[in-house]
């Protein structure tokens, strides 16, 4: 007898009518002999929906951030609610339980909780009496506070995977609107083309670079626990694609060169101008971008240039997510007199674009063809950054997709069938 994680997104559970359905797929895995925990989602935009309403009564509802988990997490646990009725209804037996019920601690931080510790006993009474049982995602519980938590974005999907790492579990099956992962995002690119199997160091790389299928949260703990993820659309019976956190034995088979092209729309550039070109300085601009708390993804350094050692200077790029681009830019304005720079240019129109392959590690000529394809479109490139089995280049967003066309078909990633997307969001 197996025990398969499932984890359901919100556009699965949108209403009472996909919740019958997850609730008949749910049964028929455990009616085909397999203990069954299902992680849920809150159902469509509910979360959205309730963000908005907290708005409505105050201007700043996340002043009140353990009332704001409070708030959100009532998503979740209407959809595990729904769905364990909907399984009850048509004749299978099983249990609801909250992210504090089925044993899973927090760091004492709101809306961005870290897992400490997970201890599903419930979860296990349930599974050895015969239940499925539905956890609410995305939550959890702080033994010294005592209060509610949630686990930020990507949590329901890091939520499946803690609870399978703990259950020791055979699988964590990712369900979303897509049959699994592919060479690309099949919205940008119809011709990519599914794939039956990747390494979870080339998806938690694609995860890193802005591929929407899987959260990196989610496969970071996957790949520290060893939990093999089967990702596979709600809407079909694809068997889709197996992340494995091992190589499978006995496999004989190259990793491919290039498994696929991400794409990342939610990046921002900013160019610290002028720096004096003297040890400390970068470590300076770096610790202002800390405090106002943004993670920092590519950086490039040009050749210092002045007439000698006094009065050298230096450009200093770097990008970070949009949404941090005012709260940073305001910091480094602020330290200007401190850090000595002439000047400061932000470019919130990037794209990134990565190439993601295990088998980069050894095979010449991939950047030779990246290249060239990113050349024979017309692409300008602004920025590069590499890892041992990735490629990224920064270019305009209004370039990121002929962009990504192109370097898919480059590298023969196109497929001859236009891939299906059932509900259109991808989670």
């Amino acid at each position: 007898m197996a025990l398969i994680v499932q984890k359901f997104g919100g556009s699965s559970v949108g209403d009472a009518a996909k919740i019958k359905h997850v609730a008949k797929r749910v049964i028929e895995t455990q009616r085909a002999g397999n203990q069954v925990v299902v992680v849920v989602s809150a159902m469509g935009d509910t979360t959205d929906e309730l963000i908005d309403l907290a708005q409505s009564v105050s201007a700043n509802p996340y002043d009140a951030a353990r009332e704001m988990d409070m708030l959100l997490t009532s998503g979740e646990r209407i959809s595990m609610a729904l769905l364990a009725i909907a399984i009850n209804a048509q004749g299978a037996n099983s249990r609801s339980f909250t992210g504090s019920q089925a044993g899973i601690m927090t760091s004492a931080k709101h809306g961005d909780a870290r897992i400490s510790e997970v201890t599903p006993v419930r979860i296990r009474e349930a599974l050895d009496a015969g239940d499925i049982a539905i956890v609410a995602g995305f939550q959890g519980f702080n033994k010294d506070s005592k209060d509610i938590t949630t686990l930020g974005r990507g949590g329901s999907d890091t939520t499946a995977v803690a609870l399978a790492a703990a259950l020791d579990a055979d699988v964590c099956e990712i369900y979303s609107d897509v049959d699994g992962v592919y060479t690309a995002d099949p919205r940008v690119i119809p011709q990519a083309h599914k794939l039956d199997q990747i390494d979870i160091e080339s998806m938690l790389e694609l995860a890193a670079a802005g591929a929407k299928i899987l959260h990196i949260r989610a496969v970071e703990y996957a790949r520290r626990h060893n939990v093999d993820l089967r990702v596979r659309s709600t809407f079909s019976k694809d068997p889709g694609t197996i992340v494995y956190s091992t190589k499978p034995e006995g496999s004989k088979m190259e990793e491919p060169i290039v498994s696929g092209i991400a794409t990342d729309k939610g990046q921002a550039k900013i160019t610290v101008i002028g720096i004096p070109d003297v040890p400390g300085k970068a470590a300076e601009v770096f610790r202002v971008v800390a405090e106002a708390d943004s993670n920092i993804d590519m950086i490039v350094q040009n050749n210092p240039t002045g007439v000698d050692v006094t009065d050298r200077v230096a450009d200093i790029s770097f990008t970070l997510p949009l949404g941090d681009l005012g709260r940073v830019a305001g910091a480094l304005e602020a330290a200007k007199a401190t850090l000595g720079y002439r000047d400061l240019e932000q470019d919130a129109d990037i794209g990134k674009l990565s190439v993601v392959g295990a088998g980069m590690r050894t095979h010449s000529g991939v950047s030779s063809t990246l290249f060239a394809a990113l050349a024979k479109a017309g692409i300008n490139i602004e920025m590069i950054s590499t890892s041992e089995i990735r490629i990224s280049v920064v270019t305009s967003s209004k370039q990121l997709d002929d962009a990504a066309r192109a370097v898919h078909t480059a590298f023969g990633l196109d497929s001859d069938e236009e891939a299906t997307v059932y509900a259109g969001t991808g989670r």
